[in-house]
């Protein structure tokens, strides 16, 4: 982990995802930030005068509906919740339009569920959307629509949704701003405590000390920006975690908070969306030589390497491939999970002397494998 980060590539990334947490929208009082919005604001104004395009995924919805609906704190219960993200989201659009508007920038809104991108059609109608409000020079403001989701169709929270707008936007930067500045080798808080620069790969960090749980205010913690940061980084899209008071020296390459390097190489939006979006609908356990040939030989599974099918599910859909219980990537099945059951172990002239035909149980390009996930299971 040196402290070396390509300080050009940063500087002139021409298009970035910047995802704002609520605890960097808000003030104690749980009350928007104007004035940070405002900075925000002027930053992505300059770099678009620059030539550069940027997607804000805004936080704060929720909690920017707390006080002008008489709560005072975040509430626990659902339908409170929906209802202050439903008053917030109006408030927190038309303030970031305001700061846009003093640089002569026009904003636009983008609620998404899960749903929105769990479909393939609604994914390729969700990623022409976003390329034609920026090819118009528009900002686009995303935020999970929380006045309608429920847990079966959350992102869970803006980081992971962050890592998919980058993806869907073939985003050259994904910055995640919060209120620490970057990830340490131990806990902040902790004597000794040092941040970590550059992340080259996520077996630098396997014993580092991450929280779980964010600040009151909002739903995220240090684990979940690790999470959207490898979602990003395997799809070849370099990740900066930085507090967002330092959102200006990290956009111009300064060494502050932690830079993750891309892991992986660009990949198709299919693969994307196998990958990250897609619902997962079960899993196949498959053999050392099937996770070789698949991981680095970038093979079709075939049937002689698959050892267990978990779930019921109909060919066409997406499934885990794991090995040894870690998942190596997912891909769409050819075959449903009662036939891939009768067919396991088998190879293909076995299958072929039964009468049947010889196909892959995943073809190679039906299958997404995540560099991480194979590094860490020493594929």
């Amino acid at each position: 982990m040196d402290g070396s980060r390509p300080v050009e590539k940063i500087a002139t990334a021409r298009r970035v995802v910047i995802k704002l947490g609520s605890s960097s929208l808000t003030r104690a009082d749980g009350g928007l930030d104007l004035n940070r919005l405002d900075r925000v604001a002027a930053l992505v104004a300059n770099r678009c005068a620059r030539g550069g395009q940027a997607v804000i995924v805004s936080s704060g919805a929720v909690a920017a509906g707390i006080t002008p609906l008489g709560f005072g704190r975040r509430p626990r219960d659902l339908p409170a919740v929906q209802a202050c993200a439903a008053m917030g989201q109006g408030l927190l659009v038309a303030r970031w339009s305001a700061a846009f508007q003093a640089h002569h920038k026009l904003v636009a809104q983008i609620l998404l569920t899960g749903d929105d991108v769990m479909r393939r059609s609604h994914y390729t109608n969700a990623k022409a959307s976003f390329e034609k409000l920026l090819s118009l020079g528009v900002v686009p403001i995303v935020n999970e629509n929380d006045a309608v989701t429920t847990g079966e169709i959350r992102f869970g929270d803006n980081d992971r949704l962050a890592a998919l707008v980058a993806q869907l936007v073939d985003a050259d930067l994904l910055v995640l701003a919060t209120d620490v500045d970057g990830l340490y080798d131990k806990p902040p808080a902790v004597a000794g405590a040092k941040r970590i620069s550059t992340v080259r790969t996520f077996s630098d960090i396997a014993n580092v000390q991450a929280s779980g749980a964010g600040k009151e205010i909002g739903t995220g913690g240090m684990v979940t920006k690790l999470h959207a940061a490898a979602m990003a980084t395997s799809a070849g899209i370099d990740t900066l975690l930085l507090s967002a008071d330092n959102l200006g020296r990290g956009l111009d390459g300064a060494d502050t908070g932690t830079w993750f390097k891309a892991t992986g190489k660009r990949r198709p939006s299919r693969a994307d969306w196998i990958a990250d979006a897609a619902r997962v609908a079960g899993a196949i356990d498959i053999d050392k030589g099937a996770a070789l040939a698949i991981g680095r030989g970038h093979s079709s599974l075939l049937a002689a390497g698959v050892v267990s099918v978990e779930g019921e599910f109909p060919a066409g859909s997406v499934v885990q491939v794991r090995y040894r219980n870690q998942e190596l990537g997912r891909g769409v099945v050819g075959f449903d999970s009662t036939e891939i059951e009768h067919i396991k172990g088998l190879t293909s002239v076995k299958i072929e002397a039964a009468g049947e035909v010889a196909r892959p149980v995943v073809h190679r390009d039906d299958m997404s494998m995540n560099e991480a996930d194979l590094e860490v299971a020493g594929i």
